[in-house]
């Protein structure tokens, strides 16, 4: 243990080191992480992060900065000169050890407090240390927990016990948290940040323990159940790549009854049960006592956010009775945030962290910073940043990635009512006969009613085509948000196994500047369907579509159907994800529909046909949301 630990009364532990990390680092490696995110090309952490993360932290608790580049050991001395560090192992109620870290301010005090309860990676709480050592930088005092059950076995950040996925044991370890904060760091005032993961358990604690003063949520949730499992369609991807994230296999790291829920979840089986049990989990289903206890909250999350969608949370949001904040960003999970978390953008300020910082400032220090006069919703607006080709510095060719030069545009607004001010209502036709694309046709410029109903198209179901939301889960959002979002050719979707309506080239429409149309908001999308079997998918794309014909994607949704009878009709009406989106003049938008993709459980039965009509009782829509 460091002979300065602030823990003269043995909560201090002695931290035993990574094996094979030791304080030495490179400027080369240190710089091989420099415009990093979170997520390695496989869906991972990024093992060139982790040991970054893993050498910072031993330097800072061992105090040997000796063999770090210059700039890294002067940051970890100054550090060191604020606040003392120290290496915990906080008991819970049920006797389960949480392995934590403080950063105590050595000032005279009292001082605020932000606990950081760790994102679901195995790698626990080292990963974020950069954002605790800013946050000591602050004035704050810092503790950071990894939650029960995450983490590779004999990490020192590691903790004990089951991962009970941000359930009442993990609400009882944050007040345990705060017991300990109180017992030997004896806080001012007491805030949570938590990235993913922490970010739910921040808002759980928070309902459940009114100590808590105000709450940073990065990439996060309000209804768990809504978002692993939605329009009767199960996020599959998305929890696989969870349990790939635990540091061990399911058997040893949930319960008998979590892994209960999680086999039914998987094998598409007892899903009102799945159900319950998410919505335990669920922030949502305590607005009324984060309500009562008038805890501020900021959220910040993505438009193509892969595993928490954003309509989810606007509905928590919007429940929220309490001064409030949402960031949208252009990415997926964690990008935006990931990299200032991580501290992988050197002399950058990375703006969606530096709101959060500025949120807690605020509300727990009490500084008049500008959040006073926030408005409620800052949205993001896809993909108006300007960018330029990255050369190759041996050839001087572009490698095919972008970088930005020039950020996208922000839109402020007082609350989410006020994204969208009106809505557009394409009517769509039959035409598509030997594989051409229908019309998505403005309401008022039919010619007769009959160009929008009475038809039928039909499409073989169950195979995938080239209108895949994303190639992998977090890294294609993590391309996107640094200025190469994926590019799509849509002569590519295979008309056999997809059905395709497309708008004229659109002209400047009134009040939308330059722009063609100016999505703003949650579009939704009517079909009458029936299958030859007895359930079908549905998943419908919004596209951008260049005069090129490549695309980039605005927004999606899947829809399961179930209990079709052949030939009998059903009408559906769903929701796609929102969207803040500039589609260009001359430019088409295109809806695209199909039955499979690698995100979703599909209940699609491979060659079958799907049928797509629009009768005459309940025209086939999309209703498009403008602002």
């Amino acid at each position: 243990m460091p002979q300065d630990t602030p823990f003269v009364n043995g909560s201090s532990e002695e931290f035993p080191g990574f094996p094979g990390i030791t304080a030495g680092l490179t400027t080369a490696e240190a710089s091989r992480t420099t415009g990093r995110g979170l997520w390695a090309a496989d869906g991972t952490v990024d093992p060139d992060v982790v040991r970054l993360a893993q050498t910072l932290t031993t330097a800072l608790l061992n105090g040997d900065v000796g063999e770090l580049p210059a700039e890294l050991a002067a940051h970890i001395e100054e550090v060191r000169g604020l606040a003392l560090p120290g290496y915990h192992r906080i008991e819970a109620t049920d006797g389960i050890r949480l392995s934590a870290f403080s950063l105590r301010q050595l000032g005279p005090g009292p001082h605020p407090l932000v606990v950081v309860p760790a994102g679901w990676t195995p790698f626990g709480w080292p990963l974020f240390l950069r954002a605790y050592l800013a946050l000591a930088r602050r004035g704050y005092h810092v503790l950071a927990y990894t939650p029960r059950g995450l983490g590779i076995p004999g990490l020192p950040s590691t903790s004990e016990g089951f991962v009970d996925v941000a359930g009442p044991h993990d609400w009882a370890d944050g007040s345990a948290v705060i017991d300990f904060a109180d017992d030997h760091l004896a806080p001012s005032v007491i805030g949570f940040l938590g990235e993913s993961y922490g970010s739910g358990i921040s808002q759980l604690v928070a309902a459940h323990d009114d100590r808590v003063a105000a709450v940073v949520a990065l990439s996060t949730w309000g209804n768990l159940a809504t978002s692993l499992y939605d329009h009767d369609t199960r996020h599959l991807a998305a929890v696989k790549a969870l349990l790939a994230l635990t540091g061990g296999p399911v058997e040893s790291k949930f319960d008998e009854a979590n892994r209960e829920i999680l086999a039914d979840f998987l094998a598409d089986r007892n899903l009102d049960r799945v159900v319950e049990w998410g919505r335990l989990r669920a922030p949502e289903s305590y607005l009324h006592l984060t309500n009562d206890n008038e805890t501020p909250t900021f959220f910040s999350n993505t438009w193509h956010e892969g595993l928490f969608a954003v309509n989810q949370l606007l509905e928590t949001f919007d429940g929220l009775d309490v001064p409030k904040r949402l960031n949208l960003w252009i990415g997926d999970h964690a990008a935006p945030e990931g990299p200032g978390l991580i501290g992988t953008e050197p002399g950058r300020t990375n703006v969606p962290l530096a709101e959060a910082y500025a949120w807690l400032d605020h509300h727990l220090k009490g500084e008049r910073n500008g959040v006073e006069d926030w408005e409620q919703v800052c949205n993001q607006v896809m993909f108006t940043y300007v960018t330029e080709p990255v050369l190759d510095p041996d050839t001087g060719e572009p490698t095919g990635e972008n970088r930005i030069v020039e950020e996208a545009h922000r839109e402020h607004r007082a609350d989410w009512s006020r994204v969208t001010t009106g809505v557009e209502v394409f009517g769509l036709t039959g035409d598509g006969a030997g594989g051409t694309d229908g019309r998505l046709l403005p309401a008022g410029e039919t010619t007769a009613p009959s160009e929008v109903t009475g038809w039928r198209r039909a499409f073989l179901a169950g195979v995938d085509t080239e209108a895949t939301v994303m190639d992998a889960l977090m890294k294609t959002g993590q391309a996107e948000r640094a200025g190469s979002p994926k590019t799509y050719d849509t002569r590519k979707i295979d008309r056999r196994h997809a059905l395709v309506w497309t708008t004229a080239p659109l002209t400047a429409h009134e009040g939308e500047g330059a722009s063609g149309r100016r999505v703003r908001g949650v579009p939704r999308l009517r079909l009458t369907v029936r299958s030859t079997a007895t359930s079908a998918c549905l998943i419908a794309h919004l596209f951008d579509v260049a005069e090129d014909d490549t695309a980039r994607i605005i927004t999606h949704e899947p829809l399961n159907v179930y209990g079709l009878t052949p030939d009998q009709d059903r009408t559906v009406t769903w929701k796609l994800q929102a969207a803040a989106y500039d589609i260009a003049a001359g430019h088409r938008l295109i809806l695209v529909v199909d039955s499979k993709d690698p995100l979703y459980g599909d209940a699609s039965v491979t060659w079958t046909q799907t049928v797509i009509s629009s009768p005459e009782d309940a025209p086939a829509f999309l209703e498009l949301p403008l602002g």
